[in-house]
C-alpha cells in the first residue's frame, strides 16, 4: 500500500459547494485553500476533490471537455497548483478525480471522432460501423447515440446521453466489423492518452486519483477480466513512474477492483454491498428503532476482505455526492454513532463535506447540472451565520444550489462552539483513530458478532501489538453477545458502560464502546 494511506482520513470536497471567494455563487480553488486549515483541525489529512476540470458541466463536471485545464469558473491550472502546494505545507495529501471512462461530448476527441473521414480519433471513442446498427446486447453499454454527424455508425453513451463511451476495446469480440480487441491500435491509444492526463497532474503535485466507474471501461466483459488486466496496466506504469501516487476505485466490488491493483474501493450505495441498509431508508440499522439488519452488508464486505490478506482496503465513506445525506434518515446522536462505525474500519474513511456537521438532504430543491434526487446532498456547505451561511457574498439567486432554509440549519461555527456536536465527536473519533495505529487502515478486523435482524455489532481490530474490541449497538434497546475475552482499557465510549454478565457482554441502548482487550 502507498505509505500515505496507512493513516489517511479523507474530506470530500464538492468544489461547487465548498466555498464561493468571488461572489459567483459557484465555490472555487481558492475557497478550497481559504478553509484547508478548518479541515486539518477536524483532523482530515487528505482530500478529495470532486471533478474540476473544464465542462459544459451537464453533469456537474463528470462530462469532461478538457483533462488538463481546471474549469474557469473554478480558477486556474496555477491556482490548483497552488493548492496541491498549500495541501502539501500542511503535510496533508490530495486526490483528484479522474473521468476516464467517458468525456463530454463538447472533447475535441469526440469533435474529431464525429467527421466521416480517418483521422487519429476515429476510433477513440466506441462506435458501431452503420446508424441503423446499435448496442443492444453488448455488455457495459447503457445506451446510444445516433444521427450527429455525417459519419455512419451509432456511438455508445456510458450514463447521459452526452457522455460517449472512450474506446479500451471488447474483451469478448462478437462483431469484428466494428469491435476492437483490447489490443488493436485505437484502444492502446486511449490508455496512453489517459496517461498522459495523469502524469500532467501528478507532475504537478496531485497524489492520486478516485476513479469514476473503474469497472465500465472494456465492453463486452461479463467478468471484467478484460477491465482488471487493463487497470493492472496503469498500476504498473504508476508503480515505475509514480510509487507514491494512491488509486482509489469507484467500482464497489473489492474482490474485483483490488486483483487490479487499486489500493482501496469503495463499498457503495449501489451494486451488491447492502450499504443503503445501514444508513438509509425507512429502517436503517444506526437508528434506534432497532429494526435493522446489518448482516447482508457485513457477510459482504468479510468476502470482500478475504482477498486482501488483512490488508485494509475497502472504504466505507459517511456518504458522498451522489447519496443522500445521513441527516435525511438519522438524527444528531444516531450519526454519532454512524462516524463511530465508519472511523473504527479498515482502509481509509471518507467524510463528505458537512456531514461532520449533520447538514440536511434539501428534499425539494429543482436539479442542477444533472443532479436530480442528488442535488438535495450538493447544497453549499454552512460555514457561519452571515449571509447565504458564508458559502458566498453574492446574491441568494446567483447560488449554485439553494442554502438549506432552515433558519435553526447547522454551521460550522455553530457546531464548532458546541462541545456536544457532530463536528467534535467526529474531531474526537479521528483523534483516537490517529493516536492508535491498531484501528488505523492495515490493522485486521475479525467479526464477532452480527446476526440477521439483530444486535449489537462487534467486531476486533488488531496488528500483531495491540487489540481493540469494538461494540456499536445503535438500537434503543440494551442487546448483548456472547464473549469470553478480559476487558482493559476504554478507549472511547459513546453512551453506556459494557457489563460482563453469564458469559456475555451486556451493551446500553445508543452506545458505541472501542474498548482493549487483554491477553
Amino acid at each position: 500500500m502507498v505509505n500515505w494511506l496507512k493513516n489517511a482520513v479523507f474530506y470530500e470536497i464538492y468544489p461547487q459547494s465548498f466555498a464561493d471567494t468571488n461572489g459567483d455563487g459557484i465555490g472555487d480553488i481558492q475557497g478550497i485553500i481559504d478553509h484547508l486549515d478548518y479541515i486539518q483541525e477536524l483532523g482530515c489529512n487528505a482530500v478529495w476533490l470532486n471533478p474540476c476540470f473544464e465542462s459544459p458541466f451537464l453533469d456537474a463536471g463528470y462530462d469532461v471537455s478538457d483533462y488538463m485545464k481546471v474549469a474557469p469558473r473554478y480558477g486556474t491550472n496555477a491556482d490548483l497548483k497552488r493548492l496541491f502546494e498549500e495541501v502539501h505545507r500542511r503535510d496533508m495529501h490530495v486526490m483528484l478525480d479522474l473521468v476516464p471512462g467517458h468525456t463530454s461530448w463538447d472533447h475535441p476527441w469526440f469533435q474529431e471522432s464525429l467527421k466521416p473521414e480517418n483521422n487519429a480519433y476515429t476510433g477513440r471513442y466506441v462506435w458501431t460501423d452503420e446508424a441503423w446498427k446499435s448496442f443492444e446486447g453488448v455488455g457495459s453499454i447503457r445506451g446510444f447515440l445516433r444521427g450527429l454527424s455525417q459519419r455512419d455508425g451509432c456511438v455508445a453513451v456510458n450514463f447521459y446521453s452526452h457522455q460517449p463511451c472512450l474506446n479500451y476495446g471488447f474483451f469478448e469480440v462478437d462483431e469484428p466489423e466494428w469491435q476492437q480487441p483490447m489490443d488493436s491500435e485505437d484502444a492502446l491509444a486511449t490508455r496512453e492518452a489517459i496517461k498522459d492526463i495523469m502524469r500532467f497532474w501528478l507532475e504537478m503535485g496531485c497524489d492520486g486519483f478516485r476513479v469514476d466507474m473503474a469497472g465500465s471501461l472494456v465492453k463486452n466483459d461479463p467478468e471484467q477480466e478484460g477491465t482488471i488486466l487493463l487497470w493492472q496496466d496503469f498500476m504498473d506504469f504508476l508503480a515505475k513512474e509514480f510509487p507514491d501516487a494512491a488509486m482509489i476505485s469507484e467500482w464497489g466490488q473489492p474482490d474485483r477492483s483490488l486483483k487490479s491493483g487499486f489500493h482501496m474501493d469503495f463499498m457503495l450505495h449501489f451494486g451488491p454491498s447492502h450499504y443503503p441498509d445501514l444508513f438509509h431508508g425507512d429502517d436503517p440499522y444506526f437508528s434506534r428503532e432497532g429494526k435493522g439488519n446489518a448482516k447482508e452488508f457485513i457477510d459482504y464486505y468479510k468476502m470482500c476482505y478475504e482477498p486482501t490478506n488483512g490488508k485494509g482496503m475497502i472504504c466505507v465513506p459517511s456518504g458522498n455526492h451522489d447519496m443522500d445525506r445521513l441527516s435525511k434518515w438519522l438524527d444528531a446522536e444516531e450519526i454519532k454513532i454512524v462516524f463511530a462505525f465508519v472511523l473504527s474500519l479498515p482502509g481509509a474513511p471518507f467524510i463528505y463535506y458537512g456531514d461532520e456537521l449533520g447538514m440536511k438532504y434539501l428534499p425539494d430543491v429543482v436539479s442542477v447540472e444533472g443532479g436530480y434526487h442528488r442535488t438535495g446532498s450538493r447544497s453549499p456547505m454552512q460555514w457561519n451565520s452571515s449571509l447565504n451561511a458564508g458559502f458566498s457574498d453574492g446574491a441568494a439567486d446567483l447560488l449554485y444550489i439553494p442554502i438549506d432554509p432552515d433558519k435553526n440549519r447547522p454551521t460550522a461555527e455553530k457546531q464548532m462552539a458546541d462541545p456536544d456536536s457532530i463536528y467534535h465527536e467526529v474531531k474526537k473519533l479521528i483523534q483516537i483513530r490517529q493516536a492508535n495505529p491498531v484501528l488505523q487502515s492495515e490493522a485486521k478486523i475479525e467479526f464477532l458478532y452480527c446476526e440477521e435482524k439483530a444486535y449489537p455489532l462487534a467486531y476486533r481490530r488488531t496488528n500483531g501489538k495491540d487489540s481493540v474490541l469494538v461494540v456499536i449497538n445503535p438500537s434503543g434497546k440494551e442487546a448483548s453477545f456472547e464473549y469470553g475475552g478480559k476487558l482493559g482499557e476504554v478507549v472511547y465510549k459513546n453512551g453506556g458502560d459494557l457489563k460482563a454478565e453469564d458469559g456475555k457482554l451486556v451493551v446500553p441502548a445508543a452506545t458505541a464502546v472501542f474498548v482493549r482487550e487483554e491477553r
